[in-house]
């Protein structure tokens, strides 16, 4: 039996742990001991029914337990993975029941594939990759860590997204388009051709509203 907790008491890490209890229905050994969260007004708390044990230093001479990322964020996803792997612990990969993914592709650690996905072939999600309900990601496709697709998002294939880009609800990225690391693509919004990295980028077609200083995700 694998102890498993989730990081994360918002609407994603609930959506989490949802997942987690769907794969011990389906009979996966994971026994789920509680939430992990950074907001210490929320440690000693019920969530779920089920108790917010700490912050992330919980994790310390804990290596044995897995943590699912509750955290949709990337940028705050790609901090607290930093913090999880430097107390020695990993993040679970889980993929939904109901997901299809198919059997040449790729899942970092971390990774979560919520209900009604489809990945299909010769795909790779590199660590933290959260890839959202009824999403789906073509043939040849990669997308790079901490990267976030949101619900009913479409990625066509030999797609490339870049690390820490957050791909928003039911937009759409068109077969070969490369997209640059750190990258915010509004709700509905279609990329017809590439996109520069740092910026945020709305419409159909999409089109840049916004840059960004280089490493601006560090702050």
């Amino acid at each position: 039996m694998q102890d498993i907790v989730v990081f994360g008491t918002g609407g994603f890490g609930r959506e989490v742990h949802q997942i987690i209890e769907d794969l011990q229905a389906r009979g996966d050994a994971l026994n789920f001991l509680g939430f992990l969260d950074g907001n210490a007004n929320l440690h000693n708390t019920q969530v779920h029914g089920f108790p917010v044990l700490g912050g992330v230093e919980w994790l310390n001479g804990r290596t044995d337990v897995l943590v699912g990322m509750g955290v949709g964020n990337p940028k705050a996803k790609r901090k607290m993975m930093g913090q999880i792997a430097e107390l020695g612990a990993r993040c679970a990969t889980l993929v939904h029941p109901l997901a299809w993914v198919g059997n040449r592709v790729d899942l970092g650690e971390g990774s979560i594939v919520c209900a009604g996905a489809m990945i299909t072939t010769d795909i790779r999600l590199d660590r933290g990759v959260i890839i959202n309900i009824n999403c789906t990601v073509g043939h040849d496709t990669t997308l790079h860590d901490y990267v976030t697709v949101a619900p009913g998002a479409t990625i066509s294939g030999n797609v490339v997204v870049g690390e820490g880009t957050d791909l928003g609800t039911n937009s759409a990225i068109i077969q070969g388009v490369t997209v640059g690391e750190w990258v915010i693509l509004g709700a509905g919004a279609v990329v017809s051709k590439d996109l520069p990295a740092n910026v945020t980028a709305v419409g159909i077609p999409a089109k840049v509203i916004k840059e960004r200083p280089i490493g601006w995700h560090q702050e």
